[in-house]
This record gives structure tokens, sequence and C-alpha cells, in this order.
């Protein structure tokens, strides 16, 4: 755990680099879960994510030596942002490592924040090729690896939230919600609590697909994942810091795991009812109260609103997702009969009014008999599903749902 006192040495170093950004109370959510909801607004700071905090006061110790030879780190995103701007703040030179699959918006706010200070080099796939490159590079050329989370003034910088939410907030906090990537926001928050609040209740929300810290807590050691589901970037590393999974194991009382689907409807619920726009690890935290609405009825609830670094073209995989995981977004392999007007028949006799073909792609086999067809549906109500089955078994169509089918689904769809 990191001392108290760094963590307000932190908050001193912070305090005309990074904003004291609003608690605010949500009253959408606090209806909605007849609590008392407030939002910590991270998204609010210059790069629009938490990272300033970490990346500028671990920047800001480099030794002279250090500061000649300049830095170098990896990131998915927020991260690389907070250390361009430091970096630029500083005037020290930075070598950033990103992974080709980064959202373009985040990649072009690295480049206005750092401007001359930083070059970006996209490698590998995942955060994780990222650092293994940036790491080599550290090595290879004697430069300092800024990590986004494994170090103690990175997590002594994210803690300082934890002070302000403390500051900010007259009530006693009951549950604290925050997203876990790395871990250095956890395990920065849990410090200062576990100090000054320990009757709060804190619990991590981790993405279903890259669920690094709540596996290695239930394995008892820091552990690796073999496959991760990118989409919540923000959030998926294969493995959890060192540090990080130390102070988590011993303070977090419990982690949320939220799935992809539900996360990009939090997105938008955020954005329709809001107007606020978050990234998906930014709505971590809110999309994980509906697991937690019986306990925290009646008490004072906090979020941490992580960032808002969205790239507006996510947006249709976003709401595709969130269809797909409300229920109303469906996929299929039909086995058309060749015949004439088989598709009028499956629009008239199989589809509901309220039903919408919005995916076809047809398949002409040298078979006669049938050719199948990939066909999207989106329905209005949930239910509508059972209706539509029934009718294809009446009619005897033959049909494969491939929502379930997630390597069918992989390789025919996306």
């Amino acid at each position: 755990m990191i001392h108290l006192e760094k963590i307000q040495e932190a908050a001193e170093n912070l305090k005309d680099v990074a904003v004291h950004t609003p608690l605010v109370k949500n009253e959408n959510l606090s209806e909605r879960f007849a609590a008392q909801v407030y939002l910590k607004r991270e998204d609010l700071q210059p790069v629009r994510s938490y990272k300033l905090r970490g990346a500028y006061h671990r920047i800001s110790s480099l030794s002279e030596e250090d500061i000649k030879s300049g830095v170098v780190c990896a990131s998915a995103g927020n991260h690389a942002q907070g250390v361009a701007f430091a970096c630029r703040k500083l005037n020290i030179k930075a070598v950033i490592y990103m992974p080709i699959t980064t959202p373009a918006q985040k990649i072009k706010q690295v480049k206005l924040f750092g401007k001359e200070n930083v070059e970006v080099v996209l490698k590998g796939d995942t955060f994780d090729d990222a650092y293994d490159e940036a790491l080599l590079f550290s090595q290879k050329n004697q430069v300092v690896f800024v990590h986004p989370f494994d170090d103690e003034r990175v997590i002594a910088g994210q803690g300082t939230i934890g002070l302000e939410i403390l500051e900010d907030c007259k009530n006693k906090i009951d549950f604290l919600f925050f997203p876990i990537g790395g871990g250095g926001l956890a395990a920065g928050i849990a410090s200062v609590f576990k100090q000054i609040s320990p009757e709060t209740k804190l619990i991590g929300v981790e993405p279903q697909g890259a669920a690094s810290m709540k596996t290695s807590l239930e394995n008892g050691k820091n552990t690796a994942l073999t496959d991760i589901d990118k989409f919540v970037d923000g959030a998926a590393v294969k493995r959890v810091g060192d540090k990080t999974f130390n102070i988590c194991q011993h303070s977090l009382d419990d982690i949320v795991l939220v799935p992809e689907g539900k996360v990009c409807t939090t997105i938008l619920q955020l954005y329709n009812e809001e107007a606020i726009v978050v990234e998906p690890a930014g709505a971590l935290s809110i999309a994980a109260l509906d697991g937690y609405k019986d306990q925290i009825k009646d008490k004072n609830v906090v979020c941490i609103v992580s960032g808002s670094n969205n790239d507006i073209t996510r947006m249709e995989e976003i709401k595709e997702r969130s269809l797909m995981f409300e229920g109303l977004k469906h996929y299929f392999i039909i086995n058309f009969p060749q015949r004439p007007g088989a598709l009028k028949e499956f629009v008239n006799d199989v589809l509901g009014e309220n039903d919408d073909i919005t995916y076809f792609q047809f398949t002409k086999k040298n078979n006669r008999e049938e050719g199948p067809a990939v066909v999207g549906v989106e329905l209005k109500y949930t239910l509508d599903l059972e209706v539509m089955e029934q009718k294809m078994k009446v009619k005897k169509i033959n049909y494969q749902h491939l929502n379930e089918q997630k390597e069918l689904f992989t390789h025919l769809i996306l």
C-alpha cells in the first residue's frame, strides 16, 4: 500500500497540472437505483482521463541525467496522452509505443498534446505487445520506461483522485466503483480509502473479456491471460502489475465483471440521457451498478468516470454490441429453398411487423435445393425472437442462430 504522505505529496505536485475534477450527483442514476449516486468526472481532465495524474507525477521526478535521455512508454491511449502532455510541459522527449489497434482519435490526441516532444510508434495488436516493444527500446537505448500502472509514483498520482473524492463528498461513502485495467487507479484509490475511510466498500470493475485482476486474485498470484477481448481498450490488459496486484489483493472488497455489450448500452445511455461522452473503460463503473442494485439501495455511491477518449467511428460497433447484448439484434444462417419467392415468404410469414432485416449476405451454391444466407434481424422487443424462431420451425426452415456461436459469428460477420 502507498503511504498517505506519498499521495499527498503527489497532490501538491499536481496542483497546477491536473484539474480537481467535480464530484457530481447524478439524478437519473440516483432515481434508478434508489441511492445517492455521484460521478467523479475524470473525463474532464485536460487529456480527458485520469492518466495525466500518474504520468506527470512520475516524469516530474526524473533526474537531470534522465531528462536529457528522454523517456519511453507503452499505452493503449490514455497513458500515452498523459505522458505526451507531461513531456511537452516539462520539455522532455518521449517515444510512445501504442498498439496498431488503438483508435485513431487517441493517436491523434497523443500527437496533439505532445507535438514535437513525442514520437508515436505503432506495434502489435494489444497493449501487451506494445509494452514488450517499449521495454526493448528502453533497455537498448538506456531510456527511462514510464510504466502506465506498475510504479509507486504513478499509483500515488492516481491515488490523488481518492483525496479529492473524500474532500468533496460531505457524507460517508458506502460504495466506490472504479475501473481496473493494469490496476494503477485501483491501487491508488485503495491506498487512500483504506487509510482514511476503511468502511467504504471498494468495488473494482473489469470487462468480462479481460478479467486479469479477478483471475489473479482467484489464483492467489499474478496471472497472465492467454487471450483477451480488446474492445474495452483502456482496461484490456493480459497481465496486471505486480505492485498493483499486491495492493489490490489485500484491499478490494469485490471485483465485478461487466459484459462488453453492457458497457456499450451504458455508453449510449450516458450520451442520450446525460449528454456525457465516455470511452468504454469510462463506462465500466456505472455499468456495474445493475449487479449491485440491491446492496446500494439507500446508500451513498461514487462511480469514477475514468475517461472520454472515444472515437466517433466506433459508434456503429457500440450500437451493434449494445443491441446484441439487449437481445434486440440477431444473426442467422438460413438455408433458403432455391426457388423464386422463398425470401418473400420469409419476410411475409416469419418476420413480425416490427422486425427489420439489417444484414443479408446470400451465397448461391451448386446445391439445387438450398442456398444459405447470413441474415441479421433487429427486433423491437426481446420476446420477439421466440416468436420468430417458432415461425421458422413451423415453416420447416433450416437455420442456425449465430449470436451464441462466437467463432462462427466472428468469421461470418466481423
